[in-house]
């Protein structure tokens, strides 16, 4: 079998992003996967020969199927900082409850799981990623608050952005997903912020 083949390479990341949410943490391992797509587990890894490598794909593919670049389009067309920063939180904060059980398998897996925790921090990072686009907007229009390195602005967004943190506010506390991004907003813009807010 060619491990070029998109039809089957489609069937095994199905497989495993359908396991991994059922599971919520308790491990999938590649006969899982391979039983669940209907293949062999040798051709699982002709398309993966890492399980690693598999849940990476995994998780990119899911953001491959429910359009991120789309939704992350507005954050990285606007230039001025409060702007660029609500648009990512917008973008991210409303993805998080479409992705929330992969993010709570992988998260429940991370610690005792290697493949898992490589899946989880390729993920984080990206999302790091768009923090710092955010805050070197806000840093260079002067917006970002003046005592606040960019480093440390970064980190304060991400950390407000975690999946535990939208867990806390919308399961724990009971606020909608409207009411949890403008919470985020509203402490985003009033921590990182020197310049005009508008609540």
């Amino acid at each position: 079998m060619s491990s070029d083949n998109p039809e089957t390479r489609i069937r095994i990341l199905d497989a495993t992003w359908k396991l991994l949410e059922a599971s919520q943490g308790q491990g999938v391992r590649m006969s899982d996967i391979a039983r669940e797509a209907g293949i062999s587990r040798q051709a699982v890894y002709l398309h993966f020969p890492t399980r690693s490598e598999l849940l990476v794909a995994t998780t990119r593919y899911l953001d491959d199927i429910k359009g991120i670049d789309q939704r992350l389009a507005l954050s990285r067309e606007t230039e001025n900082g409060v702007g660029r920063l609500d648009a990512f939180i917008d973008a991210w904060g409303n993805y998080i409850p479409e992705i929330h059980g992969i993010a709570t398998a992988l998260l429940a897996m991370k610690d005792t799981d290697r493949a898992a925790d490589l899946a989880w921090n390729d993920r984080m990072q990206a999302v790091r990623h768009g923090c710092v686009a955010a805050i070197n907007a806000a840093n260079n229009d002067g917006s970002l608050a003046r005592d606040l390195p960019v480093k440390q602005a970064t980190d304060i967004l991400w950390t407000l952005l975690s999946v535990r943190n939208w867990e806390q506010l919308t399961r724990e506390c009971g606020q909608s997903q409207a009411q949890y991004i403008e919470t985020v907003k509203r402490t985003a813009r009033r921590t990182l912020l020197d310049g005009p807010r508008s609540d």
